[in-house]
């Protein structure tokens, strides 16, 4: 059973940092890319990184290049999201993902993903 746990979550100042993190368990975490994708209230859950099984290719949605970084740790089974300069409409629900099939591209398509953590909570007050 694969497992997703997300965490670093919090309330942070307009221009703040924080540093998402999502450990994975039960399956063969360095054979699949991973994503990131966030879900303000109304709105529909939209990409927002991707990185692929061996972190060769990264990639990041045209509203946070720039100020956001998607990294990954295989040993530790664990992706990162580090946030910079981050905005009030960076407000929400931020999930990470893994793909569906081995050694893929990391899709921005969520249909590509087949497990999900909970979610954190990012709140950007101004």
């Amino acid at each position: 059973q694969v497992q997703l746990v997300e965490s670093g979550g919090g309330l942070v100042q307009t221009g703040g940092s924080l540093r998402l993190s999502c450990a994975a368990s039960g399956g063969a975490f360095d054979r699949y890319a991973m994503g990131w994708f966030r879900q303000a209230p109304g709105t529909d859950r939209e990409f927002v990184a991707s990185i692929t099984w061996n972190g060769g290719t990264t990639k990041l949605a045209d509203s946070v290049k720039g100020r956001f970084t998607i990294s990954r740790d295989n040993a530790k089974n664990t992706v990162y999201l580090q946030m910079n300069s981050l905005k009030s409409e960076d407000t929400a629900v931020y999930y990470c993902a893994r793909a569906r099939v081995v050694y893929g591209l990391g899709s921005i398509n969520r249909y590509e993903y087949q497990y999900w953590g909970q979610g954190t909570q990012v709140t950007v007050s101004s």
